[in-house]
């Protein structure tokens, strides 16, 4: 594959495509077939502190511009998108490993459609609140630095990018190096589109060493970090050094729960959907189904029936559902922790202990049955496409085992409407679908206790890239 109008073996700062005096490079393989399909440079400490420099240079004026001529910009990037799909989702496609049926509408479709959110919610935050005394201005907060994961690898830029420009907030963006041929496509919108120079930056390098220059940068005010606990943590704690904003999206170990009055064919193809779909490589999968001994055997008769219609492939194949996870990494880790499920008493029903194939890292998608709280298949977040089955006595208990781990980010009920609410309430989880099977990008996301600190999408998301300032004019 050439990406020779890319520009992906330099950086973009200020405007501008640059070579990195590093002359160290990531390669980035196909998942799917081994195949090295490009490389990145390493940036250099004095690269990323340039990048950082050059957003706190565009944001003295960029600051000052109006809302309708950001949100002119964005349109302007959401129409170049769409003009350039194909070559974006082909990208996608060889450097994640997804599905080619399932990559286009959740990691294209479902990305415009969050932009004309982010655009019409920007359009109905209050940006100056009278109060008694005076009013309340909503500022922007500066220079944003953007760390991204890989499983989304346009979506998560979408999330971060465009609500910080729509607030005025230049951004520099740190892509997975897994996957980081996609923000080049970002890069190239931008530049061709006519961004104010510095307003966007894209660097990329080894995740902990760009991080650690990011989280300590002075002109940073604001880090916006997806990825794993520890290295959420670790952000938090470098970035507090000077005081700045942190928003953090981690993991999970979502439930899905199943009570009396469940339509169990909706309920469980989302479970199946939202935990086999993009190779279980989702923070917001439901990787627990939790039912109660009432419906039990009926549900999980449907959760067997529905089971057949994820088929494992080639992501290039129009017939396959679940393609190949993103590296020898996460194989190891998939294949481990269903080792661990059978060693600690849990039942394999379907799937089994992946082997290593010639090429690609493809896991036949797993259900675990007899799994309870405290093993690792139950507490721990899997990323690949397992999924742990529990009995509950009944409502009460569904609630303490949907509670009874340390993540909190997503969550679902299906039951009878009063009884699914009653349990809703309960959850500890940034967000908890009932009865629902779509999903609203007006709505926040974020999650509880160690899911993170903040919210992204919607109105929420757009607010905390702005600072609140008191005028007192009395």
């Amino acid at each position: 594959m050439s990406f020779k109008n890319l520009n992906n073996e330099k950086l973009y700062i200020n405007g501008e495509y640059i070579e990195s005096k590093s002359n160290e490079w990531i390669e980035v393989e196909n998942p799917a077939t081994g195949e090295i399909i490009g490389k990145v440079p390493k940036a250099t400490a004095s690269e990323i502190n340039l990048a950082c420099d050059a957003a706190y240079e565009a944001f003295k004026g960029f600051s000052k511009t109006s809302l309708e001529e950001r949100i002119s910009y964005i349109e302007k990037f959401k129409n170049w998108l769409i003009d350039h799909e194909d070559e974006i989702m082909d990208t996608i496609l060889k450097e994640l490993g997804v599905p080619i049926k399932i990559a286009k509408p959740g990691q294209f479709d479902k990305q415009i459609q969050r932009i004309d959110t982010f655009i019409d919610q920007a359009r109905l935050i209050d940006y100056k609140i009278e109060m008694n005394g005076g009013f309340v201005r909503m500022e922007p907060i500066g220079v944003v630095a953007s760390l991204t994961p890989w499983n989304y690898p346009l979506g998560q830029i979408i999330m971060k990018i465009i609500p910080a420009i729509l607030m005025a907030c230049p951004v520099v963006e740190k892509p997975a190096s897994d996957t980081p041929l996609t923000a080049y496509f970002v890069a190239k919108s931008f530049d061709e589109i006519g961004l104010p120079k510095g307003v966007f930056n894209l660097i990329t390098g080894s995740g902990a060493e760009v991080g650690d220059i990011l989280n300590t940068n002075p002109h940073v005010a604001m880090v916006s970090y997806t990825g794993s606990l520890a290295g959420g943590s670790a952000s938090a704690k470098n970035a507090m050094d000077t005081a700045k904003k942190v928003v953090l999206e981690l993991g999970g170990k979502s439930p899905g729960v199943f009570v009396r009055g469940c339509n169990k064919e909706d309920g469980v193809k989302q479970v199946l959907d939202r935990v086999y779909l993009n190779v279980g490589q989702t923070c917001s999968c439901l990787s627990r189904a939790i039912i109660t001994e009432d419906i039990y055997d009926e549900v999980l008769e449907e959760f067997l029936k529905q089971y057949d219609n994820y088929p494992v492939g080639n992501p290039e194949d129009e017939s396959t559902v679940v393609g190949t996870l993103s590296s020898q990494k996460q194989f190891d880790k998939v294949k481990s922790y269903i080792e661990e499920g059978l060693k600690e008493g849990a039942h394999l029903l379907r799937g089994e202990v992946p082997q290593e194939s010639e090429v690609g890292y493809y896991v036949k998608p797993a259900i675990f049955t007899d799994v309870k709280p405290g093993m690792k298949i139950h507490d721990e977040e899997t990323f690949g496409p397992v999924l742990s089955i529990i009995k509950v006595k009944d409502k009460n208990e569904a609630i303490e085992v949907a509670n009874a781990v340390d993540f909190g980010l997503s969550s679902a009920v299906f039951g009878n409407e009063k009884e699914a609410l009653e349990i809703a309430y309960e959850i500890k989880a940034g967000d908890v679908y009932v009865n629902s099977f779509g999903g609203s990008p007006e709505l926040p996301f974020g999650g509880y206790k160690q899911s993170g600190v903040g919210r992204e999408g919607g109105r929420f998301g757009l607010m905390e890239y702005l600072e609140p300032k008191s005028i007192h004019t009395a």
